[in-house]
């Protein structure tokens, strides 16, 4: 496990595949997941010459919680050129599901940082409040935690139904904590969840830094997703016509999670092309 300081009183915690002399790829997972999400996706890019880095966003998995509340997507911007200079990187390829991915829209479309190429995974301006609604709720969920790891399984089961329980939870214990109660609690900052935001600025705020993307884009969505609509996709092609465009058709919200397979397989056919490993 990697550690990177930042300005502030977090640690961010990560992991790497691949060769660190190769050109970086930064995979931000999204709110309520952990850097174990990217995987599979990370191993495939370090066997395709990419040094793959994924991190747990502040408040997630093993970065540390900020004591002061400080969860904002100006501190995760912060904390994602923190992890880029850590790595020695100043024009990094950046992956992001979801909350990463609107972390890498702000850093990029604010001009805070440089990237060589853009991954949006299931996310954009323009996504469906029913299915925000529902990753909520499910972040949401018993905050006095879980009995059982079979507990926790049914709650995933129940949000994510097109997929297969697992047989062995063992799994799971990476996207939960055990307390000293000897319940366990989703692996996150119950402080995040306090945050009050108006949604239409931060929309908003997205749509202006989409507004300014030069860079080669590729748009990942999940054909089951609930979050990003058909019709949010094209809005964005529509946006930014240079960027490329790929529809998992048989994956929901979690892409990566549902099919690694097709994710990945496009992802470096796409980072061949426009950043090639040895960039």
């Amino acid at each position: 496990m990697y550690a990177w300081p930042t300005a502030g009183d977090v640690t961010i915690r990560g992991d790497a595949w691949g060769d660190p002399s190769g050109q970086v790829v930064i995979l931000q997972h999204g709110g309520g997941q952990t850097r174990h999400a990217w995987r599979g996706a990370g191993e495939t890019l370090g066997a395709a010459g990419y040094y793959a880095v994924a991190f747990d966003a502040r408040g997630h998995g093993d970065s540390d919680w900020s004591a002061a509340g400080e969860y904002e997507t100006d501190h995760m911007v912060a904390d994602l050129m923190a992890v880029a200079a850590g790595v020695g990187s100043a024009q990094p390829i950046l992956v992001g599901a979801s909350m990463g991915g609107s972390t890498s829209l702000i850093a990029l479309g604010e001009n805070n940082m440089d990237a060589a190429a853009l991954v949006l995974v299931d996310i954009a301006p323009r996504v469906e409040p029913e299915g925000t609604a529902k990753i909520r709720a499910f972040m949401d969920q018993k905050p006095e935690g879980f009995e059982s790891l079979d507990e926790v399984a049914e709650a995933i089961s129940n949000y994510q139904p097109h997929r297969k329980r697992p047989r062995n939870l063992d799994g799971l214990a990476k996207n939960v904590r055990l307390g000293s109660d000897g319940r366990y609690y989703w692996h996150w900052d119950p402080e995040r969840r306090n945050r009050r935001w108006n949604m239409a600025e931060y929309r908003q705020r997205l749509e202006d830094a989409a507004d300014n993307l030069d860079l080669p884009i590729l748009l990942v969505r999940g054909g089951l997703s609930d979050v990003l609509s058909e019709e949010g996709a094209q809005a964005f092609l529509a946006q930014n016509p240079h960027a490329e465009y790929v529809n998992v058709t048989d994956a929901a919200h979690m892409v990566a999670g549902d099919r690694n397979d097709i994710f990945s397989g496009s992802v470096v056919d796409f980072l061949h092309r426009v950043v090639p490993p040895n960039h």
